[in-house]
């Protein structure tokens, strides 16, 4: 099921919009889609970090201690 949102954005923005949409071939209301989509994703990753740092529980290591654990070398 889809719904439609109307949202009113500054003039350039829409340029901008429009521009974009055209060089990656799309129309302005998959790019608007798909930067939501985005935009919800890294909100929804950002909490669970959040939460994550929060938690005293949860160990925190190092880049070097996750890398030598991983086996990479740097």
């Amino acid at each position: 099921m889809t719904r439609v949102i109307t949202i009113r954005i500054p003039d350039d923005r829409d340029a901008a919009l429009e521009q974009h949409a055209q060089e990656v071939d799309r129309n302005k209301s998959y790019i608007i889609r798909k930067a939501a989509e985005l935009s919800l994703q890294e909100y929804a990753d950002y909490l669970i970090a959040l939460e994550r740092l929060r938690d005293k529980d949860d160990l925190i290591i190092s880049a070097d201690e996750m890398r030598k654990r991983l086996g990479i070398s740097h």
